[in-house]
């Protein structure tokens, strides 16, 4: 049963559907997918071309907007739009610590998150694309991880498609995540050093709360283990337009004065642990690295591993010194699933999908060279969390793709700029520009 209702400007209806666990199997078990359509309230009644909005992440449903926020607004203009829950994400057949043992052990939960990858998301998309569009091709927009997905979309499906859009999310077509990390963490340091250079009081209050971390053990809340690498990993708030304000924020009333002298504050612990808990999103933990797995060679916690060949990025040896304290950005390491209570059941699980052997090409470049489908992308210059030098590259291999290439937003640009970015992106295809 659908079910819709009105918000400002905007008449949503609640969409379910069901669909393959295994596309290979399709006779085999089934799992549901939820979707929030969206049309704009003077336009419910027309018969209007669609646009599939993909999320970035992995492991992050679609945007919860309220009327028309960001890009959705200018969006409705044109489209009825489908904000899909990809699978295992927000209302879709859920994938988290409380359910994964459904599965069985370790190595069949390994098993199934195998099937939470872009290759999976495209075929789900497939097989709802004709009940919800009758059949006609649909427009895709893919932020970030969606933009990966949108990729995979053209190398496996372009049929499917009318047009794509792709903001902050032009993959590497051939790179093992030791090159995508490799890559990153020096990005990573530019923008630790832009933030210093923005506050340059974080350098000591940085330092000292990573000294104070060192030499005390610390339990937040939540049963999170707060340790100095914990700390550091808030640096993924960096890549994003606010995030240099927001970890300011965090940072600058961190400790209170208490008999025993000072501690970091309870308003310091319940900020942090809302910004490193994976409880809402554990898949994005779970699959982070099996995204770039194409081959047979295993991702094998790749950005610790990569950390080690920078190791101004340790903490102890900065502090020995004099250096500012840098901060990590968007990588997940094995002391996540000892240090998160969300995560802490799945370390096995996680562990036996770094070793994995068997992944599987996500893209197909010759595909891709003889591309038909209109494609604009926006690539926002030195993104922390995507390699520009690796999206421009792609952007090259796929026919017809025109890019925008801007330093005004950062990767969160969709929502910081939405309707500027997509107007941009629509010009783009409609060679307008």
């Amino acid at each position: 049963m659908t079910v819709s209702y009105r918000q400002p400007g905007v008449v949503l209806t609640d969409r379910r559907f069901t669909v393959s666990l295994d596309h290979d199997n399709p006779s085999g078990e089934t799992i549901e997918l939820y979707a929030r359509e969206a049309v704009a309230s003077d336009k419910a009644g027309q018969d209007l071309p669609w646009l599939l909005y993909l999320q970035g992440g992995p492991g992050f449903g679609a945007n919860r907007f309220i009327g028309k926020q960001a890009w959705l607004g200018r969006a409705l203009e044109d489209y009825r739009v489908l904000l899909l829950d990809q699978r295992g994400t927000g209302h879709s057949t859920p994938v988290n610590r409380q359910t994964l043992p459904l599965r069985g052990g370790p190595a069949a939960q390994a098993d199934h998150l195998t099937r939470f990858r872009a290759d999976s998301i495209v075929r789900d998309c497939e097989a709802i694309r004709p009940e919800v569009t009758g059949g006609a091709p649909w427009t895709v927009l893919g932020q970030s991880f969606g933009g990966f997905c949108t990729v995979a979309y053209l190398s496996t499906a372009p049929e499917g498609l009318d047009t794509a859009l792709i903001t902050g999310g032009l993959p590497s077509l051939d790179a093992h995540a030791d090159d995508v990390y490799r890559a990153a963490y020096p990005r990573i340091e530019r923008k630790v050093a832009a933030h210093y250079a923005r506050y340059p009081q974080d350098v000591e209050r940085a330092r000292r709360i990573a000294d104070h971390l060192l030499t005390h053990d610390l339990v937040l809340p939540n049963g999170y283990r707060f340790t100095v690498e914990a700390f550091q990993s808030l640096g993924i708030m960096l890549g994003g337009g606010e995030g240099s304000h927001r970890l300011h924020h965090l940072l600058e009333d961190a400790f209170v004065r208490t008999p025993a002298g000072p501690e970091l504050s309870d308003a310091f612990q319940e900020q942090a642990q809302g910004l490193l808990s994976y409880a809402g999103h554990p898949l994005y933990a779970l699959v982070h690295e099996a995204i770039y797995g194409q081959d047979a060679r295993p991702t094998a916690w790749s950005a610790e591993r990569v950390r080690a060949e920078f190791p101004r990025f340790d903490a102890a040896k900065t502090l020995a010194g004099d250096e500012p304290l840098l901060f990590t950005g968007e990588t997940i390491h094995p002391w996540m699933f000892d240090n998160d209570p969300a995560l802490r059941p799945l370390r096995e699980t996680a562990e036996l999908l770094a070793a994995r052997t068997d992944w599987t090409p996500l893209y197909d470049p010759a595909r891709l060279a003889v591309n038909e489908v209109p494609v604009a992308a926006a690539v926002y210059h030195d993104d922390m969390y995507v390699d520009t030098a690796h999206a421009l590259t792609t952007a090259r291999t796929i026919r017809g793709l025109r890019t925008w290439v801007t330093d005004e937003f950062e990767h969160d640009g969709l929502r910081a700029g939405g309707p500027r970015v997509l107007d941009r992106l629509l010009a783009l295809v409609r060679d307008e520009v």
